[in-house]
């Protein structure tokens, strides 16, 4: 068995998206008629993963044996390590690796999850991670979507506050009035979260942070610039809700710095850090040195179903799979999406991810890139 086709296209959702609003998906087919479907990180629609694949990646990966898929991975990350070792390099093998994974399961007859050793459980719990609650949004408006979310019966619930990271602490008091408002609707036993995305100092996360203890919010993420990890250690330091990082970061080494900071829980991305061969290595790095692993994965379908098979054969799993808002991107091209039941997302037994392309919606959204 040999890579014979490697096929990138993106995918526009509604035709008022943005190019940057696109999602990026990789197609790798065999010389037996085998293929495997995987998908790239979608920052400003993985145009330039995507590229990098045209050019770079599938020109070195035709005539190879899909089964190394780790040789491969391992083997173009440091021959195009002068792209850069972060970002789009690392999205493009993360998108190649998780079709290789889906083709080997495939290949075998078997799931992804039996592949990486079985599943501790096939019924996995989700929070419910919900974006844009900023100043653009008034506090009745995230009342009504938390509301709405609680109706998926999710484990847990994360509000995300959204800015352009150069406007820093401006909108604490109302970021806190929202987090009182969610605390007090929920009441004080449902677990939530909170997602700063980068948009505080260090002595303003330490501020919000003091906040969400007294709330009992159960983690606090991304609090400072991820660049920062001084920063992020030190607000790490001095909380005693667990404080989270690592959706940005790309190398093993990066989350290194980050634990050695002060950091307890890591939260890679499955599209962003190699895949699933990436990720199962977070996972074995963040059980060495005691931390929690909490994958962080906000993609439609093919990157969350890689993340569930992941989570799946995690024996300390100690928080619920994160899913996105919900829209069509979840389920317009896809053959057989799962959706969460009696708040538990259900892995099937099907082989690879469990999951393809409805070709006739996919031919309506799909732009092929080629270069």
């Amino acid at each position: 068995m040999k890579i014979e086709k490697i096929e990138t296209f993106q995918v526009q959702w509604s035709p008022k998206d943005t190019p940057g609003q696109r999602s990026a998906f990789v197609r790798i087919h065999t010389d037996d008629g085998l293929h495997g479907i995987g998908e790239v990180s979608p920052m400003q629609g993985g145009l330039a993963s995507l590229l990098m694949i045209v050019h770079n990646i599938a020109p070195a990966l035709i005539g190879a044996d899909p089964l190394d898929h780790a040789v491969l991975q391992d083997r173009l990350i440091h021959k195009l390590v002068k792209l850069g070792p972060e970002g789009a390099l690392t999205g493009a093998l993360a998108g190649i690796d998780i079709a290789l994974w889906d083709l080997k399961g495939k290949a075998f007859g078997q799931p992804v999850y039996k592949l990486l050793g079985g599943a501790w459980k096939t019924a996995l719990p989700f929070y419910a991670s919900i974006g844009g609650n900023g100043r653009g949004r008034s506090l009745d408006e995230v009342l009504r979507i938390v509301e709405a979310r609680m109706a998926d019966q999710p484990a847990a619930i994360k509000i995300r506050f959204d800015n352009d990271r150069t406007d820093l602490d401006t909108e604490i008091p109302d970021h806190i009035e929202k987090a009182r408002a969610v605390r007090k609707l929920v009441g004080d036993r449902f677990p939530l979260a909170f997602d700063a995305n980068n948009g505080y100092s260090a002595s303003g996360a330490i501020r919000v942070g003091r906040v969400l203890e007294e709330l009992d919010y159960w983690w606090f993420e991304e609090p400072v610039q991820h660049y920062h990890i001084r920063g992020t250690g030190e607000v790490a330091r001095k909380l005693s809700i667990t404080v989270s990082a690592g959706e940005q970061t790309y190398t093993m080494g990066g989350l290194v710095e980050l634990i050695e900071a002060g950091v307890r829980m890591i939260q890679p991305d499955i599209v962003k850090m190699g895949g699933i061969t990436g990720l199962l290595r977070c996972a074995a790095l963040a059980q060495a040195h005691g931390v929690e692993l909490v994958s962080h994965q906000t993609q439609p379908m093919v990157g969350h179903l890689a993340n569930l098979h992941v989570c799946a054969a995690q024996m300390h799993a100690t928080k619920p799979c994160e899913w996105n808002d919900p829209s069509a991107r979840t389920h317009d091209i896809f053959d057989d999406p799962p959706m969460p039941v009696d708040g538990l997302f259900h892995l099937n037994s099907r082989p690879g991810l469990g999951i393809d392309f409805d070709e006739n919606a996919l031919a309506k959204r799909r732009i092929d890139i080629t270069g």
